[in-house]
């Protein structure tokens, strides 16, 4: 069992290093379900010694992407390629709710050398045995899904068929809404390849400025309950 941690700031990365986390997805503005991270932030990452796996997302909202914006991801991928960065976690939809596989071929040839996670689009498909299809005949290592719900309270039945229906031709890494409550039936019940989480609460950065904003930030105590009651199993 791995454990990823979803990381959008300084102290996450470094909790994760602390916590000995096989690997982070690292962006920025959870409070928008994470964007694109800096360039300072990757660099950052990789130079803290961990596996970094980058989040391109050029906007929040949903995952049918214009032409100017696929390039834009294309141009973030080359980026981080040139770096050295591990893998990068992407997703693109068409207007019918499929994967659009044309823009995701782009998006892999590009990232060749470096590891491929389709992102929660996934919970935006339609339908997921189709989904899952065109990810694996695309050689796409896996797929973070809450198992099309909101939160994998409501999707762990899928989440399940999608375990056993992937037989190990792609890996299939369970987030959204993941807590010490629920950690242990996840892995249980599930038994998925990965387990991914934020461990964030609401926090008032900065409140003394007129600039001051709510965020979500990582928690280190939130983190620790997950992972204590996690790793007893």
């Amino acid at each position: 069992m791995k454990f990823e941690l979803c990381a959008a700031s300084i102290e996450a990365i470094q909790l994760a290093k602390q916590h000995n986390f096989n690997r982070i997805e690292l962006c920025q503005s959870l409070e928008q379900g994470g964007l694109t991270p800096s360039y300072g932030m990757i660099e950052y990452a990789q130079a803290f010694g961990i596996e970094t796996h980058v989040l391109i997302r050029p906007r929040p909202g949903g995952f049918v992407y214009s032409r100017d914006e696929i390039e834009v991801v294309l141009r973030e991928i080359i980026s981080c390629k040139r770096i050295g960065v591990k893998g990068v976690v992407v997703g693109a939809l068409k207007d019918s709710g499929e994967i659009d596989s044309e823009v995701m071929k782009e998006m892999i040839d590009k990232a060749e050398g470096m590891d491929v996670t389709f992102h929660r689009a996934f919970d935006d498909s339609i339908e997921w045995k189709p989904s899952l299809e065109i990810l694996i005949n695309l050689g796409v290592e896996r797929v973070l899904s809450s198992g099309l719900a909101t939160n994998i309270e409501n999707g762990m039945p899928v989440l399940k068929q999608m375990v056993q229906f992937a037989d190990s031709n792609i890996e299939i890494m369970a987030g959204g809404g993941v807590n010490a409550a629920n950690v242990c039936r996840l892995i249980e019940d599930v038994q998925p390849d990965a387990v991914h989480f934020s461990g964030t609460s609401k926090f008032e950065l900065d409140e003394d400025s007129f600039f001051s904003e709510s965020i979500l930030k990582v928690d280190p105590k939130k983190v620790q309950r997950i992972l204590d009651v996690a790793r007893i199993m």
